[in-house]
Parts: structure tokens; sequence; C-alpha cells
């Protein structure tokens, strides 16, 4: 399958579970070329086309097709902070949301490692402070941080995920909305989160 029907499959599938809604949300992968197929501006994930995908280099020229989503630079930023990433993904997933929404939500780790599969796909969630939707002043503290953290969480917006391919990325962004999930109907309850120790030994055998 081509990297832009695999797109287009991602983008049916979220939008069908309701990990996206309306027009929302945006996906990107590094095509063979080495350039980057990201969904277009104002296009619902449920409707894609692999034929009117638009196309930007690393250094974000629009190359060919459509004028791509208004957060290609952070899609852009991610990519040039982790040289191994082959895809994000991007989505405005309720629980993920809500999360990034809470007052008390911790900003250096904004849902703690409430299950093993969280620490293993996930990690550490950083908590980047509300910028606008298309402030591409978001672009720089998303690169600084996403050398380190493959995932991270916008205030009242949502969560972004690099992985190394589709699928591993669809794969974290999913674990990250059900853990989010957990983490709200755990709210105002004692909770046992997986160890330092464990997340550490898990983290290890997960790379």
């Amino acid at each position: 399958m081509s990297i832009a029907d695999q797109i287009v499959a991602l983008g049916d599938s979220f939008f069908s579970r309701s990990l996206t809604f309306g027009r929302t949300g945006n996906l990107s992968a590094v095509d063979h070329d080495g350039t980057v197929l990201m969904t277009p501006t104002g296009v619902s994930l449920g409707q894609l086309d692999p034929e009117a995908l638009s196309r930007v280099s690393i250094d974000g020229r629009h190359l060919h097709g459509p004028k791509p989503t208004k957060e290609a630079f952070l899609h852009l930023a991610m990519y040039r902070a982790r040289p191994e990433a082959r895809a994000v993904v991007h989505t405005h997933s309720t629980h993920s949301v809500a999360v990034s929404c809470m007052r008390d939500t911790n900003p250096h780790n904004a849902i703690p490692p409430l299950t093993a599969y969280y620490a293993m796909r996930v990690g550490v969630l950083p908590l980047l402070p509300y910028h606008a939707p298309g402030d591409n002043r978001l672009g720089p503290l998303a690169e600084s941080l996403a050398a380190d953290h493959h995932a991270l969480l916008l205030a009242n917006h949502g969560p972004v995920v690099a992985g190394t391919d589709l699928a591993s990325a669809a794969d974290a962004l999913e674990e990250l909305e059900e853990t989010a999930k957990l983490h709200l109907l755990l709210h105002g309850h004692e909770t046992s989160p997986v160890s330092a120790d464990e997340v550490a030994r898990l983290r290890e055998i997960h790379q």
C-alpha cells in the first residue's frame, strides 16, 4: 500500500472511531523520496483522497497538491527533532483534550503511567502551553521537547505523536487517548501507577 493510501486509510479509521471529528486533526508521513505527504487544510479525515494530499519539503516548501494543514509546521518540527520519525499524527480526541484543559495537569508529564502499555508506547507526555491553532510560535517549543519525547499534548487542543511509521504513531495516539480516559475516570481517587523502575525496564524492552 502506498504512503498516500496509508494516510487515507488511517484518516478513515480515526474518523469512524471518533478519534477525530468534523474537519479536525491532521496526518503526515515521509514518502519514499524524502518529501512529506500530509492532509490538506479544511478537509475531514474521513473524506481524504490519495490523489489530493499535500506534498511539502522537510523545510516547509509546498511542492504539490492542495494547501497543507495550517499545522504543517508542527509536523515538520517533529520530523526535524526526531530523524527516525516517518509519520506524525495529530487529533482533537476528546479525553486527551479534556486532560489538556484541566488546571491541575502536570505540565512535565500530563498523564501518569497507569498501564504498562502506556509506559511503553507513550512514556513521558509534556503539556505545551496554549497557542491558537496554526500559531507557528509553537513550532520551536515543540521541536525542543520532541527531541526527548515522541508524544506531546497541546494545551486546550490535543495530542501530537511521531512514530517510525503511521501504524506505530497511531498505536501510541490510541494508547494515549485510552489512558487519558482512564485518568479522567480515576480523577480524585488514589491510584497506583506503574513504578518508575518498571517504567524504565518497559521502555528498554520496547525500544
